[in-house]
């Protein structure tokens, strides 16, 4: 802050000691020097400030883009949802004129009916050949030979 080299400190002494005088030099020297650290101490505490406001408002900022981040995520969701329920709607429409046996309103929905239907129709599980009841494998399996079959040990 101040540039002030050591024999500046020593003239000021000098002139401080002739000034005030010998008896009076330390209790002077004591309070400038409280003084000078309430100075210090206070411009530190403004620089802590000003370094927080700083920081406070970098992180405003960071905020401010964050909701406007979100904002624009929740609108496209928004925006999704609406499409797809637009969709589903048509499908369900349509699915029910086909149930109930009217034409669909358009050459597009024919288009989309056939190909539910035969997604629906190869979604069909194969027969299996294998038989509807297993054996059941406690019922009928035999006793170890090394074991009697009365049910004592030996």
């Amino acid at each position: 802050m101040f540039d002030v080299s050591f024999t500046e400190l020593m003239v000021i002494g000098v002139i401080a000691l002739i000034v005030i005088g010998p008896e009076r030099l330390p209790k002077v020297a004591r309070t400038v020097g409280h003084l000078l650290g309430r100075a210090q101490r206070y411009v530190s505490d403004v620089k802590s400030d000003i370094q927080r406001e700083i920081e406070l408002d970098e992180l405003r900022k960071f905020k401010s883009e964050m909701d406007e981040a979100a904002d624009s995520m929740q609108s496209s969701l928004r925006d999704t949802e609406s499409s797809l329920r637009s969709g589903l709607n048509d499908t369900a429409r349509e699915a029910r004129q086909a149930v109930a046996g009217e034409p669909p309103a358009s050459p597009a929905a024919v288009d989309t009916a056939a190909v539910g239907t035969a997604a629906v129709d190869t979604a069909a599980p194969a027969p299996s050949s294998a038989p509807d009841r297993l054996p059941d494998p406690a019922a009928g399996s035999p006793a170890p030979a090394d074991q009697p079959k009365t049910g004592t040990t030996p």
